[in-house]
């Protein structure tokens, strides 16, 4: 995938072994839907019915971590980060996994397309014993394939489907019943124990892969500690200006670094645009990119954008736009860039995914900066006082299998599955992820790397069927590893879920619209081209236009089926 800032997801996950939560923006929300709001609710199950059809957790022991997970509050853990790979890989899978089938799968390809056949693939269908043909698609554009599949129905055997994707597609809850197989009598509870590295990835990342109270999706990095992101700073930098890190514990600290760290003679600037990674300081009710809901004080279900923190989120962002310390091309919109600005210190600040944080980024910052380093500010709340970061469902990618296969097949591409979710540091894994060594990998003492031949053919894309839990490691970069760690051990003890956690709700397709004005008044606001005036006008007319249709529609997913755990 690609992250607000542009980073692939081939940087991400190859350099960084699935740095959980660097899927950034990941809403499974979805906003197109039928339906009146006060009685549809497409795709949505109560929390029994969920816990009784999502599989078994049951840890893998084929590796150690050389830092363990840490557990925090409300289910989060960090992830688990290594060191080294593991010198002697294990096997993790036992006896013959497919029996001579031929499978056509789909899945998203931010990257040049492999050729088909090739050695990456040819290694991967020997060791499965069947035959798995992948036609990657355009990742950019992947929103208009998969709407454009569910339309003519022309489902694959095996389709990644990423939960930002399910929103532009037409009746997603009603086509996961029609497409899709039922995976409940495969693999809920115990049933899983047959497939021992589905059953090692953690239960919430199960959770969202539930539509119409079935299993239906397998997840892909799942992990327990999924943050939006975080702020970063240029570590080098603030060295040199000898300034403490640690210091900056709320909004006004943060701003105060402004005057600080521009100067507009070398083209520096203090901040780039901070964007939503805002909401976690002022904590702002927010799920899955979007803002969220909660109840206030008088027990009133409303929404983020209704809320004091979210007034004082704009005022905060909008000073931040007006004061001369933002980067001009940022204020102009243009993210794509963002990296590049961070990398030549032509900003110190910015924001982005936690998957921003590994190898390839300081490979490319050192590159354009030989003293560069990245570093996260620990989370702090707008005014000092306890922070509180809202968890991401553990997964945001999902792959399904077609419906008209036997139960036979699905029982084959599960096994398949299994290899291919092989935990990290084993066997199955090196060869689902890299192919053969000598040949498209070769092993170092900091782990494998591809060679010229697997830069060519190895991709993400076979691991967009089916992975295993995120991990952090960073060959060669021990302290990356163990700092990104160390942010997460702290994250964690601020985790809560918000109201609908993971819950695949489908809203009324009749408020998008107004949400998308609301939305373009907000950016005009942190941009500081509008007023906080402006903002509230606009949200008046939000509220009568599609606020108050919400409220009534959520009220009425809260009476039927809770509201999250």
């Amino acid at each position: 995938m690609t992250t607000p800032n542009g980073f692939t997801r081939r940087q991400i996950f190859r350099t960084s072994a699935a740095v959980g939560g660097a899927i950034a923006a990941a809403p499974l929300l979805g906003a197109c839907g039928s339906g009146k709001a006060s009685t549809k609710h497409s795709g949505v199950a109560d929390t029994n019915t969920v816990k009784s059809v999502v599989p078994t957790y049951k840890p893998t022991t084929a590796v150690t971590a050389d830092i363990p997970s840490v557990p925090g509050v409300n289910g989060a853990a960090s992830d688990p980060g290594f060191l080294t790979f593991p010198a002697n890989p294990t096997k993790s899978v036992t006896g013959p996994v497919g029996s001579g089938g031929s499978y056509q799968a789909v899945t998203p390809l931010w990257g040049s397309v492999p050729p088909p056949g090739n050695s990456y693939y040819a290694a991967v269908n020997k060791a499965i014993g069947a035959t798995l043909t992948d036609s990657p698609s355009d990742g950019t554009n992947y929103a208009t394939m998969l709407a454009t599949r569910f339309a003519s129905g022309n489902i694959p055997d095996w389709l990644d489907v990423p939960g930002w994707n399910v929103s532009s597609i037409q009746n997603f809850a009603e086509g996961v019943d029609k497409y899709f197989k039922d995976l409940t009598p495969f693999l809920a509870g115990d049933k899983v124990l047959d497939y021992p590295n589905l059953a090692a990835i953690p239960t919430g990342g199960w959770q969202a892969g539930v539509w119409n109270g079935k299993l239906y999706g397998i997840p892909l990095w799942t992990s327990a500690a999924n943050f939006p992101g975080l702020i970063y700073y240029r570590a080098d930098i603030f060295k040199a200006a000898g300034i403490d890190p640690s210091s900056i514990t709320s909004a006004d600290k943060l701003k105060a670094l402004g005057p600080e760290l521009t100067d507009k003679s070398k083209g520096q600037y203090a901040f780039d645009d901070l964007t939503y990674y805002l909401y976690q300081v002022f904590n702002v009710p927010f799920s899955n990119a979007h803002t969220g809901w909660k109840r206030d004080s008088s027990g009133k279900l409303i929404n983020g954008y209704e809320t004091p923190e979210y007034l004082e989120f704009l005022s905060f962002a909008n000073s931040l736009a007006t004061s001369g310390w933002v980067h001009p091309d940022a204020l102009a919109g243009d993210n794509s860039k963002a990296k590049n600005r961070f990398w030549a210190g032509k900003t110190v600040i910015t924001a982005d995914g936690t998957g921003a944080w590994n190898k390839s980024d300081k490979q490319s910052g050192t590159a354009a900066n030989p003293g560069y380093e990245r570093q996260g500010f620990k989370l702090f709340s707008f005014d000092g006082s306890k922070p509180a970061l809202a968890l991401y469902p553990a997964a945001g990618m999902f792959s399904y299998l077609n419906k008209k296969l036997s139960d036979d097949q699905v029982k084959e591409l599960l096994r398949i599955a299994n290899f291919l979710a092989a935990p990290f540091g084993t066997q199955e894994y090196l060869i689902a992820r890299y192919g053969t060594e000598g040949v498209t990998y070769k092993m170092t003492a900091s782990g494998p790397i591809l060679t010229d031949e697997g830069n060519k053919v190895v991709n993400d894309t076979l691991d967009q069927l089916a992975n295993c839990q995120a991990v952090s490691f960073n060959a060669g970069e021990d302290q990356m590893t163990k700092d990104y760690a160390a942010w997460q051990a702290d994250a964690v003890q601020h985790a809560y879920k918000p109201m609908f956690y993971a819950m695949n709700i489908t809203e009324p397709s009749d408020t998008a619209k107004a949400t998308t004005a609301l939305e373009a008044v907000v950016t005009d606001v942190r941009m500081g081209r509008k007023s906080v005036k402006d903002y509230q006008a606009a949200l008046a007319t939000w509220q009568n236009s599609a606020g108050n249709t919400l409220r009534t529609f959520y009220e009425g997913v809260a009476k039927q089926y809770g509201t999250g755990d």
